[in-house]
């Protein structure tokens, strides 16, 4: 058996020893990689100096130059080696991390399992459809409330169309008859023409165009007032 298996069976052979936490197991992963996280800049620094003490002595002197760079192999094999453990830590923080999830998960279900037991052990099957009937009835009647406040309410206003046309006819014509009233009517003579006086042979022919021109105008308002009678009528 290795020396390191030894040491790992020896280190958990103790019993009384508890086991951690997933939250105690999780701090001591990211501590150790912000650990060697620190180192990796260490070294990547200390590299960078021996190859620049290399270039430095060259062919000057050629014994510091490859001790110079004999240490920067060391530190770049250093630097390999915690890459890998870095990889091996962050796939084991990343493993529990996931476990911590679901036992939690796990935990919670398991929780709300049991408290939906204890809920619907306090549930009646029928009760429930009863209750739902009754809500159902309660929506049907406020429904047909709701249509009946929305109806149309009879008032007695039951009444015969045609009378009410005809009496709005009626209402119609008394307007027009009183607008036929307020009509300024245009002055017409009467109708029998004055007698004529006797007619003298030294009458001018200028007296007898007007007298004409006059006749003419009583005869055409003489039609005129007909005309507007038989439309009022």
């Amino acid at each position: 058996m290795s020396k390191l298996g030894k040491f790992f069976k020896g280190g958990g052979s103790s019993k009384s020893r508890a086991a951690p936490s997933p939250q105690e197991a999780l701090a001591r992963l990211r501590e150790t990689e912000e650990m060697l996280g620190k180192k990796q800049e260490y070294l990547e620094n200390r590299i960078q100096k021996e190859l620049a003490l290399a270039k430095k002595h060259g062919k000057q002197n050629k014994r510091a130059a490859l001790q110079a760079l004999k240490r920067k192999k060391r530190f770049e094999k250093q630097l390999t080696q915690i890459d890998g453990t870095l990889s091996t830590i962050e796939f084991q923080r990343e493993a529990l991390e996931n476990s911590h999830t679901n036992t939690e998960v796990l935990r919670n279900m398991g929780f709300a399992a049991k408290a939906m037991k204890t809920v619907h052990e306090n549930m009646d099957l029928n009760k429930i459809d009863d209750l739902m009937q009754d809500i159902t009835e309660q929506q049907d009647i406020a429904q047909e409330i709701s249509e009946a406040f929305s109806q149309r309410m009879g008032l007695g206003d039951d009444f015969d169309e045609d009378e009410l046309m005809a009496e709005l006819e009626e209402l119609e014509q008394e307007e027009l008859n009183k607008k036929m009233t307020n009509t300024r009517l245009p002055n017409v003579p009467p109708s029998s023409l004055p007698a004529q006086p006797d007619r003298k042979p030294s009458m001018p022919s200028t007296a007898r165009r007007s007298r004409a021109a006059s006749s003419r105008r009583a005869e055409e308002d003489d039609d005129d007032f007909k005309q507007l009678a038989a439309w009022a009528t």
